[in-house]
């Protein structure tokens, strides 16, 4: 499979903290962010526009760092990044894919959202989710290590991602929900897991294609409009899957994801 160096140049992100330790997803000010930048915005256009021409309405220089710090840290804003650039390409085909196409990018950069990520997919439409167990979560890896302030909000934090992406409904009792997906969901999910390494049939068994409702039938079905939109080349015969991502990557990214990927 795909190294973790090798996927850090295509965008995702290791460690053990993330953006969630102070924030959620921001879907509000990333929409209003992507109106006022074109999808060849560079990182530094980004920043101007956050930081100089204040686009998000903070009310400090301070607040406005932090928030373009936290927008970065979460989906990288930089088009050099394979994961970002698919990300802001479908952003843009799709208003209805957004909140999912936001949460799947923020849990390929926010290694404490991912946490959560087996946690929430366990829980079954219309079961409650309490933030105690999110809290217990994400403190039993490493007992002591967060106050249970913190870890109250970190879990707030993240409850706050799960619902703006249509996965839990309620303000302060959240019940588990089923979100809107769509084919430009799908889209992205595949290609994350093209990035891994998976091809073929594999490509709708990774985490990325797990983290959508739906049955294996629904999402063939999703992935065959993805194709006729031209977000996708996907072909399905004898059992035998096959999906390509023509124009997503350069021929130097294509050649280092071969160089260290196998068929899975």
């Amino acid at each position: 499979m795909t190294t973790d160096s090798t996927l850090s140049t295509f965008g995702f992100r290791f460690g053990r903290n993330g953006a969630h330790a102070a924030r959620t997803m921001m879907l509000g000010e990333l929409r209003t962010l992507f109106i006022h930048q074109p999808e060849t915005a560079t990182k530094a256009g980004y920043r101007r526009e956050v930081v100089e021409a204040n686009v998000l309405g903070k009310p400090t220089r301070k607040a406005r760092e932090l928030a373009f710090g936290h927008l970065a840290d979460l989906y990288g804003l930089a088009p050099e990044l394979a994961a970002f650039r698919a990300f802001r390409k479908l952003w843009m085909q799709d208003t209805d894919a957004q909140p999912v196409l936001a949460l799947t990018l923020a849990l390929v950069r926010d290694p404490l959202l991912r946490r959560s990520r087996e946690f929430m997919l366990a829980k079954q439409p219309g079961e409650a989710v309490r933030r105690e167990e999110l809290e217990a979560l994400l403190s039993r890896d490493d007992p002591g290590r967060f106050s249970p302030a913190s870890l109250k909000s970190f879990a707030q934090n993240i409850n706050g991602t799960w619902t703006q992406a249509g996965f839990l409904t309620g303000r302060s009792r959240k019940t588990r929900a089923v979100p809107r997906i769509t084919p430009a969901n799908v889209t992205f999910a595949l290609f994350l897991g093209y990035l891994e390494g998976f091809t073929g049939q594999s490509l709708f068994t990774s985490a990325w294609m797990k983290l959508l409702p739906g049955t294996p039938d629904e999402l063939e079905g999703l992935a065959n409009s993805a194709s006729h939109r031209g977000q996708i080349v996907f072909m399905s015969a004898g059992g035998v899957k096959e999906v390509r991502f023509p124009g997503y990557l350069t021929p130097e990214e294509e050649q280092i994801r071969q160089e260290v990927s196998h068929v899975v």
